[in-house]
């Protein structure tokens, strides 16, 4: 029973992906190689110097992540919620800016691979605050924060369990 439910929620996962742009799939999938270490992404994603410069500043736009990861605050208090906070939305600000990821749902599956389920419920305040940002282009603004749900902004609880769909770049077979 419980192999069928996992598989029933990564097919889910998978829909939800293949839901989104092409653009906002392929961003999703590099930003994982980067973010999780997957692999060189400058070989894998680089096909132009342009393409190379905007993988190097992701880089150094993902330093964060790891420190991220292990300073998700506890979500009945308020001590670390300013350095977590903070240092999300500046992280959530750069992808936003990029102008690949179009939507709360996007982005709320790229970050709970990147951070992992416990950051779920700090994922709509980052979004907020990064797409209200204004080096967010005011019609990219209203976009962005339109995406996100009243559901999603007022969820009174968040699940815990991991994703189990992390997609991956697949190359074009030869003809």
């Amino acid at each position: 029973m419980a192999i069928a439910k996992t598989a029933s929620v990564t097919i889910a996962e998978m829909r939800e992906f293949a839901s989104f742009t092409a653009a906002e799939q392929r961003y999703i999938r590099r930003s994982l190689d980067i973010g999780l270490g997957r692999c060189d992404a400058f070989r894998v994603w680089g096909r132009n110097a342009r393409e190379n410069a905007a993988i190097r500043s992701q880089y150094v736009a993902y330093q964060e992540l790891k420190a991220l990861r292990h300073a998700i605050p506890n979500e009945t208090g308020f001590d670390a919620v300013e350095g977590f906070i903070g240092k999300l939305t500046r992280v959530a600000a750069f992808d936003l800016a990029q102008e690949r990821i179009d939507c709360f749902s996007s982005f709320r599956f790229l970050y709970e691979r990147l951070l992992g389920p416990e950051a779920r419920p700090w994922l709509p305040s980052a979004f907020c605050a990064a797409a209200a940002l204004p080096q967010i282009q005011p019609q990219r603004r209203k976009l962005l924060l339109q995406s996100l749900s009243e559901a999603a902004a007022t969820a009174p609880g968040w699940s815990d369990r991991a994703p189990g769909f992390y997609p991956e770049y697949i190359a074009e077979a030869a003809a």
